[in-house]
């Protein structure tokens, strides 16, 4: 039985793969920096996880995976390279995890999270993707048999490597493009390649690139094909209600059109697989959400806090629309926003779009650039947002349901009443759910 140790384990990309090699029987190990709440419930699940790092934790391993934050001067991977184990990056990792499964892979800028969920609540199969699936409590579910759900990441290229079956891709808006070296002929070009790898393949055809492909595809054109698009409100949680061409009414949690625009793929790929319509239109109300996306934390009748992983322009704005209309149906007269910028270059690279994005909301306040490793960069945030008055913070604190905001260890503000969003990829998370 082959052992496999995984340094970064607490990271979203490597703990799905670790929880899913040990339900598949293996040994698995893995260590981090820091204890966080997946390093403990990789624990309770039977995983040994050491924190923080040590040579020590690497001994006679068969597989040695790094998470991409993972530089090669950390203590283990020396210890593995002095050793001569194999020592593989998560990318690298995925053509060995997945050479032998059916995988229903799923791609693109935005969206690809939710759409791998939707699509765990209609196949029978196994699934890992990087974020909590509320409907399971997990980023990883094991069923036993061949078929696999799966997020196929693009950022590293790491998706040409998933094995995939059927692949669904929800756009193509160039993204992570340092790796691609600013090329858009490489970036396209991978894409590409992970279609004509796939056997079935589902495409949003509105987006611009993929239309212009000359493969062989189910291609959802949303405008023409997507009808009838509803918010409407079960026990107070907005569900979004919508028509698919001639297969009737659809049902499924969340809010605004690229929800709708996610579960029609998601649709598609069932009937192509052989799924019954009935079927598929009750399955996918099983679908619960995923941790992050529009993560309602609480709700009365007078206020909501909202956690969403938008750290993207495009991602934001798609998001604030659906704030907009959930206000609406709830009747909060306010939308203020809490931004962490999450990197250097991804602020600098889109920082027309993001000047933009927050259009139509009531406050704004900017916490300091998660940085995500990256070398510090001058932004003059105040100068390029000032149409937006917006407050600047270190932090922020939870108490029951005001938001306090805090600058220089004071509380300069306090936040209750109306809708209030967090939009963050890094710590903002757990600091508005009064964990940090």
């Amino acid at each position: 039985m082959n052992k496999f140790h995984f340094i970064g384990i607490g990271g979203i990309g490597l703990s799905g793969l670790a929880r899913f090699l040990h339900k598949e029987g293996y040994a698995v190990s893995g260590s981090d920096v820091d204890e966080t709440h997946i390093t403990k419930s990789l624990r309770d699940e039977g995983i040994k996880v050491s924190v923080p790092h040590s040579s020590k934790n690497i001994t006679c391993q068969d597989y040695v995976i790094y998470s991409a934050v993972i530089k090669e001067d950390n203590i283990e991977y020396q210890k593995a390279k002095e050793l001569e184990l194999k020592l593989l990056s998560r990318k690298e990792a995925l053509k060995i995890i997945l050479k032998n499964k059916k995988v229903f892979a799923v791609s693109g800028a935005h969206g690809k999270s939710t759409t791998s969920a939707m699509l765990a609540s209609l196949i029978e199969g196994s699934m890992i993707i990087g974020a909590e699936n509320i409907q399971y409590g997990s980023n990883m579910r094991y069923v036993e048999n061949n078929n696999l759900i799966f997020e196929a990441d693009e950022s590293d290229e790491s998706f040409l490597n998933t094995n995939p079956y059927l692949a669904i891709v929800t756009n193509c808006e160039p993204e992570h493009m340092e790796h691609y070296n600013h090329d858009l002929k490489r970036f396209y070009g991978a894409y590409k390649k992970f279609l004509e790898i796939s056997k079935i393949r589902v495409i949003n055809a509105e987006d611009s690139f993929l239309n212009s492909l000359d493969l062989e595809a189910v291609r959802l054109y949303p405008s023409k094909d997507i009808k009838n698009i509803k918010s409407i409100l079960i026990d107070n949680t907005p569900w979004t209600s919508f028509s698919l061409k001639n297969y009737g009414e659809f049902q499924v949690r969340g809010i605004g059109e690229h929800i709708a625009l996610d579960a029609s793929l998601v649709v598609l790929a069932s009937l192509e697989i052989g799924l019954d319509i009935e079927e598929i239109k009750n399955k996918i109300k099983h679908y619960n959400g995923i941790k992050k996306r529009f993560d309602i934390l609480f709700k009365d009748k007078e206020e909501a806090l909202i956690d969403d992983y938008g750290h993207h322009p495009t991602e934001i704005k798609a998001t604030l629309q659906s704030a907009k209309q959930y206000a609406n149906l709830m009747g909060y007269k306010t939308i203020k926003v809490i931004w962490q910028p999450h990197k250097y270059s991804r602020v600098l690279d889109n920082i027309d779009s993001f000047k933009t994005c927050f259009e139509g909301i009531d406050e704004l306040v900017i916490l300091p650039v998660w940085s995500a490793g990256e070398e510090k960069v001058d932004i003059d945030f105040k100068e390029l947002f000032k149409k937006y008055k917006p407050k600047f913070i270190d932090r922020v604190e939870r108490e029951n349901k005001n938001i306090k905001l805090i600058q220089n260890e004071k509380c300069i503000d306090i936040w209750s009443k109306g809708l209030i969003i967090g939009f963050s990829a890094g710590d903002l998370t757990y600091q508005l759910r009064g964990s940090k």
